[in-house]
């Protein structure tokens, strides 16, 4: 998940002709401004916008007055946009900095590039979901989200008794939840679990770790529990996972 393929850069550009990826596309307007073209609409960007494009979605790039970019692609990120998107940066420019040091280091050639890469791509991912659902949530939505991710790692937290203490109806909650973040609380709380435990089981921590240990730290109080939903979202066990990565199979 999050794999980082490529990155390129755009010095000033007037047309790119229409063409499509087979991962997505993460482009950043760094000065300027244009219009994304689609089959079926259009994107105006400017400086600082973000657009997020699918898989086999054709577009072209036109500007009257030219534009520069960073674009970069990631395959099967971790968030629920379905269709063309466009996101913002915010006023410190983090985005930005992390597509350029991404870039910088596709750039270069060294024994970690893949891993620092990838590591680029959960980073550019979670900051493009987190900050373009900052703008569309509401405020419920908004405090449930903060506190599964600052509690996920409690073996003890229970999001059902925490839905329930909030002055709502416990299923209106859980829709609107839905609606906005596109999983139900408990799905949200799953996803960020087990990719916690994938990254692990993928570190140099993770070699040196028992399943029951990375369990644990993820937020599993059973480690075989944990086992069970680890292979049905992987398609391999933890262990194998650990050894060989997503592609592992069974000893």
């Amino acid at each position: 998940m999050n794999e980082f393929i490529y990155a390129g850069k755009h010095l000033l550009t007037f047309s790119v002709a229409q063409h499509a990826h087979d991962t997505w596309e993460f482009i950043y307007c760094t000065s300027g401004e244009g219009e994304l073209r689609f089959a079926d609409g259009s994107l105006p960007y400017q400086e600082g916008d973000i657009a997020l494009i699918p898989p086999h979605v054709p577009h072209s790039n036109q500007s009257l007055g030219g534009f520069t970019n960073i674009h970069i692609n990631v395959g099967n990120p971790t968030f629920s946009f379905a269709g063309p998107t466009l996101v913002k940066d915010d006023s410190n420019g983090f985005i930005r900095n992390a597509f350029q040091a991404a870039f910088f280091l596709y750039s270069e050639s060294h024994q970690q590039q893949t891993s620092l890469l990838n590591a680029y791509g959960n980073v550019i991912v979670c900051h493009l979901a987190a900050h373009s659902s900052e703008q569309k949530l509401s405020a419920v939505t908004r405090e449930i989200r903060s506190n599964i991710i600052n509690n996920y790692p409690d073996c003890n937290y229970e999001l059902d008794a925490y839905l329930h203490s909030l002055p709502f109806n416990y299923d209106y909650l859980r829709k609107l939840f839905k609606k906005e973040m596109g999983v139900t609380p408990h799905k949200f709380l799953m996803d960020i679990r087990l990719q916690t435990a994938a990254e692990s089981l993928e570190s140099d921590y993770g070699d040196a770790s028992s399943i029951s240990e990375v369990a644990r730290m993820c937020g599993f109080r059973e480690p075989l529990y944990f086992s069970r939903v680890f292979k049905t979202r992987f398609g391999v066990s933890p262990t194998a996972y650990q050894r060989h990565g997503a592609g592992g199979e069974e000893a």
